[in-house]
């Protein structure tokens, strides 16, 4: 009876062993595949940070309007004047919306009370 009892015991040790042995590497590999993760993701931030660096570049308003005027003949455009801005008043904004109707009520076939009771 000791004897089988000791296979098992080792088979249980063995078979442990084994799940220990495949869940390390599968942990090892997510810890990878999590680094890499990191590692796209701060270079997806550094390339956003020159992205917005050369925008901002571009858009520096002494080169738009050198632009500006360097190409008035095919655009037309005109500098910004400050009456061209309106109010905030000035704005059209849609009307509300009309409240659903979810529990209608048909007043059509409803009886009307006789007048000659009385309702008290």
């Amino acid at each position: 009876m000791r004897a089988v009892l000791y296979v098992l015991t080792s088979m249980a040790v063995i078979g442990l062993a084994f799940w220990a042995y495949r869940e390390n590497y599968a942990t090892q590999q997510a810890l990878s595949e999590a680094d890499k993760l990191h590692a796209n993701i701060r270079g997806a931030y550094a390339r956003l940070a020159v992205l917005k660096a050369e925008w901002a570049y571009q858009n520096r308003p002494e080169r738009l309007r050198d632009l500006a005027v360097l190409n008035f003949d095919r655009l037309g455009l005109l500098p910004l004047q400050p009456d061209q801005f309106g109010a905030v008043d000035q704005v059209a904004y849609p009307p509300a919306p009309l409240l659903p109707i979810t529990d209608p009520v048909d007043v059509s076939t409803m009886n009307a009370p006789d007048s000659q009771e009385d309702p008290l």
